[in-house]
């Protein structure tokens, strides 16, 4: 139109804000791991699993020592591997345990291999599980009497706020 120039009065939607995409969840950063790197990461577990109970590491650090895979982080693009371990009997023996396990990251990512059907076998890093300590530290905190006596149920007192 010939009359709608500069100085019309009457309002027009911005074009920035018009065709601009309203913010949706999908389009957000992710928050954890994806479904494909937790299913990967169970695969994993469960393979290193059958490898280690086979006992084919011929190490003296890991003679007789019964090791918990106890979970099995994958990266995004699924070539790395972080796996946490607890030996039983933990404390100082779980250093050495995960020690000699990274030491023999090749051959146990050999076998890992012919275990797993994917396009890549990844890159194994064995770390020690903190979180059964972290747990037996909460258990005695809670054991505490200090600390017992905060979590009792107070009883009601009778005061003007029972009334109904």
């Amino acid at each position: 139109l010939p009359w709608v120039g500069a100085s019309d009065p009457r309002p027009r939607p911005e074009r920035a804000t018009a065709m601009k995409r309203p913010a949706t969840p999908s389009r957000e950063a992710p928050r954890g791991p994806s479904q494909r790197q937790l299913r990967a990461g169970e695969l994993m577990r469960h393979a290193l699993v059958d490898i280690l109970r086979a006992q084919e590491i011929t190490d003296p650090d890991l003679a007789g020592v019964s090791v918990t895979l106890t979970e099995v982080r994958m990266s995004p693009d699924l070539r790395h591997a972080t796996v946490f371990v607890e030996p039983l009997g933990g404390g100082e023996q779980a250093k050495v345990v995960v020690k000699a396990l990274n030491r023999h990251h090749k051959f146990l990512r050999g076998r890992l291999g012919h275990a797993i059907d994917m396009k890549f076998t990844p890159a194994l890093k064995f770390l020690h599980d903190e979180s059964f300590d972290e747990a037996a530290r909460i258990s005695a905190l809670f054991a505490d009497p200090r600390v017992a006596q905060d979590l009792r149920p107070v009883e009601p007192s009778g005061g003007w706020k029972d009334e109904d």
